[in-house]
């Protein structure tokens, strides 16, 4: 019996390594020899076509979570699609990029952070592949590659930029923001860092499909608790100078990923192992 549900032949490109684009990344901008490809998959369409290019030697997909022109909200995307779609280009590591709010004074508009824990409180998402007759307890005590956000941070130092190497991402449903209550209650009882609503089922399904995931988190604003209002402008002028931060990272990233995370700061490229019953 198949562990999960067989994935189709791949299609006639292949990529290694993936990015996923958030809030104001729709659009990777540097990639060569690039062309769109369709993917079907059991759960639905993915949030777009796929970008498929080159830089320097390495295969990349591009894949704007929202979908070109931010199109879908966050609790309408179809995770399980993307993740799969992402899979059958043979796929082994995922930057995934999001833009968040702070939980924490020190950790600014403009800066970045490579989180290492979260916390769940979406609602009615679809989190798993696994719906029987297989059943999987993945374990997500680590939810992040360590091997992949060492190697985001390390490009974010050399680059110079305000990166923070650790951070407890809390993922609400969305669309809307939260209330002051709430908000006192993810920083004050949570202890938890930003807060975004896209992290969640994205990590889990990465996860279960034994692909390297990690975050690059865009802090756009602080959230409501700091009772700082913001205007558009603000937000899109930081979401705007964060993209291309995103995007420095990535074209120095990329092209020095190797095929296979270092041997002891990885599981998730062998997270069903000791998962499957």
């Amino acid at each position: 019996m198949s562990v999960m549900p067989s994935f189709p032949p791949a299609p006639p490109v292949r990529a290694d390594i993936a990015v996923i684009g958030g809030s104001g990344l729709y659009d990777p901008g540097f990639f060569e020899d690039t062309r769109e490809v369709k993917i079907y998959t059991p759960y639905g369409e993915p949030s777009d076509y796929i970008i498929v290019g080159r830089v320097g030697d390495k295969r990349v997909a591009f894949l704007p979570r929202h979908g070109r022109g931010h199109r879908i909200p966050p609790h309408r995307i179809n995770y399980r699609a993307n993740i799969w779609a992402l899979k059958t280009l043979g796929v082994r590591w995922i930057i995934a990029v999001s833009a968040v709010g702070s939980l924490r004074e020190d950790y600014r508009p403009g800066d970045l952070v490579v989180p290492d824990q979260f916390i769940d409180m979406t609602k009615k998402r679809d989190y798993t592949f696994f719906d029987g007759p297989v059943v999987a307890h993945v374990s997500m005590a680590d939810p992040f590659c360590e091997d992949l956000r060492e190697r985001i941070l390390a490009v974010g130092r050399r680059l110079g930029y305000p990166i923070h190497p650790r951070g407890t991402y809390v993922c609400i449903e969305g669309p809307r923001f939260s209330t002051r209550a709430e908000s006192r209650i993810w920083k004050d009882v949570f202890k938890a860092d930003i807060i975004g609503m896209t992290l969640v089922p994205e990590v889990n399904l990465a996860c279960e499909a034994q692909i390297c995931y990690a975050t690059l988190a865009l802090v756009t604003d602080y959230d409501v608790w700091a009772d700082r209002p913001v205007t558009a402008e603000e937000v899109t002028q930081v979401m705007k100078e964060n993209t291309e931060k995103a995007r420095r990272i990535l074209y120095e990233l990329i092209p020095s990923l190797p095929e296979t995370p270092q041997p002891g700061k990885c599981s998730c490229c062998r997270s069903l192992e000791t998962a499957l019953l």
